[in-house]
């Protein structure tokens, strides 16, 4: 049925022209002016130009980026990744930050003053990051993701016909060789820390895959000839991938002599334009060995309740010594342990999980669902190594196709040891509370929000603590709301999954600018947050491969946690959780202090007024 609103509209437009012409017709028309008026640009429209002018130029330099957002133009086109290409990423940034100082900010209305603010913020990140940081020199995992993900992002969703995306695949695939050889000039051996080599190494081969299971069960979708001729153009991808394999193996990985930590100044500079938050790197140790003591205290409560009266359990003082609380968690977290898949039941433990995490929440009323489609897949194999699992959104040109929540499988040649602390670790609990994280009420719900706001701007500026911190609250929420029929278990299991948290916050700084050993990190992480061997060792992985995305799953929460009560407080009776929901999702996804500006109209912050390095 057609909308009844725009007719009266339409009606009285009529109407004035009408009237127009008849006054036309009647009074003398003024002497015409041989000089036209000069239009006058508002500060709005310069930056909504500016913004879109952005957009163009920076996702035609990041082809592979562009068809992650869902923006197609670039499919055919694989990065130049060359000394010269590099530098046109940093001379863009320049160039930009440069007309973004001319606009005046304080004539924009709030959202795009928000908008001005992110692109500040990564413009002068990537002008960083180009010229000062130079991980493109020293970082082959920035090339592997762009090459396994320059097939993936074509491959994975049906934003267009089969033989249409082979065509694209096909192009990118026949500028692999010159991609890789790139590569292979600008790295530089001496600078590359081991330990990212050594993944290269595991996930270049990854690309082969990909190709094997994803594209060629397509090939039959083509004209004979196409078919042939992306035949010809896969085995030359091949070959270019085996090169550089023994590249990496004989070349990169003997050579590789850089440190992985990065030191107080790069990593500072770092986490500021990473959390562009208040927090500092000293104030969230601080916080989060706070939270530490709180949170351990929180869990020997719910032990005392879930073991009271157990036979076997140990002493359970109402105040406990360090080595009593320290037994008496690890007793109550082995009856988590005990319910747990069998190893090939992961997957769907997963999916039974997402159902009852969705039940809940239409139940509770949490929050609007939106019924956007998601799909639980293995993760792909150039992508595994780094997390066990994602959530995988469809661009924000892309509206309406899938959301993937991605869990690695468990490797096939680990040992039964490694299999049984892995699960004990992933227990059908921590099932739940990984599947809260990653869909329902977190990433994947969070995500359908944010998709919703119309600023392309935004969505391609997403702040990771405000989407990280949202997934950790998530966990709080269901918990405090009584999933899982209020199980003490899950409660239980809830914490130790906050305490990863707080421990990522202390471990990443600890790395990277204190120098902390594995076996301290290991202690960390399996004494203090009671994480299984197989969690732990993954995580010492992780912290030595990335910096400054540890800690935004902390400092994100903590800022998500204190919004709503300040939201409480200044709501009073009409708080509602799911006014509250809604509100905060739905302008995207920036940092968390531009939403509390939005929410309560505060004034927006400059950029320059964000985490500040101790």
């Amino acid at each position: 049925m057609k909308s009844l609103v725009p007719r009266p509209i339409a009606v009285r437009r009529t109407a004035l022209a009408l009237a127009g012409a008849w006054l036309s017709a009647c009074v003398p028309p003024p002497p015409q002016s041989s000089i036209s008026p000069t239009p006058v640009i508002t500060a709005e429209q310069s930056f909504q130009a500016l913004a879109q002018r952005y957009l163009d130029e920076s996702l035609a330099l990041s082809p592979v980026l562009a068809t992650q957002l869902g923006e197609h133009r670039f499919d055919d086109r694989l990065d130049d990744v060359s000394a010269a290409g590099q530098e046109a990423h940093a001379a863009l940034a320049e160039g930009f930050l440069e007309a973004l100082r001319r606009i005046d900010r304080a004539q924009l209305p709030p959202a795009s003053q928000v908008d001005a603010s992110l692109l500040q913020v990564r413009l002068e990140g990537d002008l960083w990051r180009y010229r000062e940081l130079q991980a493109w020199r020293w970082d082959p995992l920035i090339y592997t993701d762009l090459a396994g993900n320059a097939v993936y992002s074509l491959a994975a969703r049906e934003f267009a016909p089969w033989p249409e995306r082979l065509q694209s695949i096909g192009a990118r695939l026949t500028q692999l060789p010159r991609f890789l050889a790139q590569v292979r000039e600008v790295l530089e051996p001496a600078r590359v820390p081991r330990i990212h080599a050594e993944t290269a190494v595991k996930q270049n081969a990854g690309v082969v895959t990909l190709i094997e299971e994803t594209i060629l069960p397509q090939l039959a979708q083509l004209p004979a000839a196409d078919q042939a001729t992306l035949r010809t153009t896969i085995e030359r991808a091949r070959s270019a991938i085996a090169q550089h394999q023994l590249w990496l193996e004989k070349r990169l990985l003997p050579e590789a002599a850089g440190n992985f930590r990065l030191g107080g100044a790069l990593y500072d500079t770092k986490l500021r334009f990473a959390l562009d938050s208040t927090l500092s790197r000293a104030a969230i140790r601080e916080r989060a060995e706070a939270e530490l003591v709180r949170v351990r205290h929180e869990m020997y409560g719910l032990a005392r309740q879930v073991l009271h009266g157990r036979r076997g359990a140990p002493p359970l003082p109402e105040n406990p010594d360090a080595a009593q609380q320290q037994r008496a968690i690890a007793a109550a977290l082995e009856l988590a342990y005990a319910g747990r898949p069998a190893r090939d039941q992961v997957f769907e433990a997963t999916r039974s999980a997402y159902e009852q995490a969705l039940a809940f929440v239409r139940r509770q009323d949490l929050v609007t669902v939106y019924p956007d489609p998601l799909v639980i897949i293995p993760m792909p194999e150039f992508q595994r190594g780094v997390a066990l699992a994602y959530c995988d959104p469809p661009g924000p040109l892309d509206r309406g196709l899938a959301t993937f929540y991605a869990v690695s499988p468990i490797p096939q040649d680990w040992t039964k040891k490694q299999v049984d602390s892995f699960l004990r670790e992933y227990n059908t609990r921590s099932i739940h509370d990984l599947t809260i994280h990653e869909a329902m009420p977190g990433h994947y719900l969070q995500l359908t929000h944010a998709s919703r706001y119309p600023s392309m701007l935004r969505a391609v500026l997403s702040s990771g603590p405000f989407i990280e911190g949202w997934a950790v609250y998530a966990e709080r929420l269901m918990v405090e709301q009584g999933y899982m029929g209020g199980d003490p278990l899950m409660e239980l299991i809830q914490r130790k999954w906050y305490l990863r948290a707080v421990a990522n916050a202390i471990l990443d700084q600890a790395v990277h600018v204190d120098g902390i050993s594995r076996t301290e990190a290991m202690r960390l992480m399996t004494h203090d947050t009671f994480q299984e061997e197989r969690e732990a060792a993954g995580k010492w992985v992780r912290a030595q491969l990335t910096s400054a995305q540890l800690p935004t799953y902390f400092v994100g929460a903590q800022e998500h946690f204190e919004l709503r009560e300040e939201a409480r407080r200044r709501w009073g009776d009409s708080f509602t959780l799911k006014r509250y929901h809604d509100t905060v999702l739905s302008f995207g996804s920036p940092p968390v202090r531009h939403v509390r500006a939005l929410m309560f109209q505060l004034p927006v912050d400059d950029p320059g007024t964000g985490a500040k390095a101790p």
